[in-house]
């Protein structure tokens, strides 16, 4: 015979209604008294009818995770396997599914994402992305409808819950440690300035010139949408200025391990010819030859912490926003050099 919510009850010595509590992670009940009713639930083998109890609240246990573009091409980055897996850790700590977008256009996200409000098929939204005008958040704050944010947002920053890293910093310290080692022509390699973390690297890159003395050179900036096949072109037109660049920022390690390669193609050696330095630290940077200078932004803790923030305001509706800087770390290893 299948176990009940009453079985519960009756062994851990608390009321049905305290069970119920414990399952939907409500925040009255004590962590004491959570870690007791989850024993004996799993030394029972029982199982919470989910479905039946939404029916009731109005709620899924679902947490839509949306991303900027194409699922299929942003799972190619380590950066989104990587993110999904703290959501995951946290949204399975707290009994709640996910739900990603599967849209290849902006326009099918979009879509998407009014379907999972207006129907109802998701709690609350976890946006992978922050860009300037972003129809999605404008939608989600016109509906009131719960959702936190991987960057920071481009307004309305005390109304929104949202988990970044400090962007312009962590490029002022990058930069700071190419000139530290006496580089001054020093290019950015990143995407648009449509998103917000593009935009806050390049002005940390600036500001950490301008503090040196460096003049600002427009010709070494790179800045494209994406990964569009063009990257060795673009790197050929670097190297074959009148001053090409002695060292590379890249907006990620993703961007680096590419140009590496066609650096090699051009018979230019990395560190002896030109330094290299990325951002997120993914597993194999540390395994290239020469191992990558990086900056860790924890991008596990990112996903973790977005994924509690949009739970406390599922659970509490009223609750203030909140906003957590989550630390960075620079990495430097050996593709970088002084000159």
């Amino acid at each position: 015979m299948a176990v009940t919510i009453k079985d519960v009850a009756k062994k851990a010595n608390v009321s049905t209604a305290t069970v119920s509590r414990v399952i939907s992670n409500n925040p009255r009940i004590s962590e004491q008294t959570k870690q007791k009713v989850r024993k004996i639930m799993e030394e029972m083998g029982y199982h919470p009818n989910f479905q039946a109890r939404n029916l009731v609240v109005n709620k899924t246990q679902t947490l839509g995770v949306v991303m900027a573009n194409s699922t299929t091409l942003l799972l190619q980055n380590p950066f989104f396997p990587e993110v999904l897996r703290g959501i995951s850790a946290n949204a399975h700590d707290n009994k709640y599914g996910l739900y990603l977008t599967t849209g290849t256009t902006e326009t099918e996200i979009y879509e998407e994402v009014v379907a999972m409000t207006q129907g109802r098929r998701v709690d609350g939204i976890i946006l992978l992305y922050s860009r300037k005008n972003d129809p999605i958040m404008n939608y989600l704050i016109d509906q009131e409808f719960p959702f936190t944010l991987v960057g920071r947002p481009e307004h309305h920053h005390s109304d929104i819950s949202f988990v970044d890293n400090d962007n312009v910093e962590n490029a002022r310290n990058v930069s700071r440690h190419l000139i530290d080692f006496g580089h001054e022509r020093i290019a950015y390699f990143g995407y648009d300035n449509e998103f917000i973390v593009s935009h806050d690297r390049l002005k940390g890159y600036k500001e950490a010139l301008a503090k040196a003395e460096i003049p600002y050179r427009n010709e070494y900036i790179v800045k494209q949408k994406t990964l569009q096949g063009n990257e060795k072109e673009l790197l050929k037109q670097l190297i074959h200025l009148d001053e090409p660049p002695t060292a590379l920022i890249t907006h990620d390690d993703l961007i680096a391990y590419e140009l590496i390669r066609y650096l090699s193609d051009f018979e230019l050696k990395v560190p002896n010819d030109i330094s290299i330095i990325g951002f997120n630290n993914h597993k194999i940077s540390e395994h290239l030859d020469p191992p990558l200078s990086t900056v860790d932004i924890s991008i596990y803790d990112l996903g973790f912490e977005a994924t509690r923030l949009l739970i406390n305001r599922i659970h509490q509706p009223n609750r203030s926003a909140e906003q957590i800087i989550v630390p960075s770390t620079l990495i430097k290893r050996g593709s970088c050099r002084n000159l």
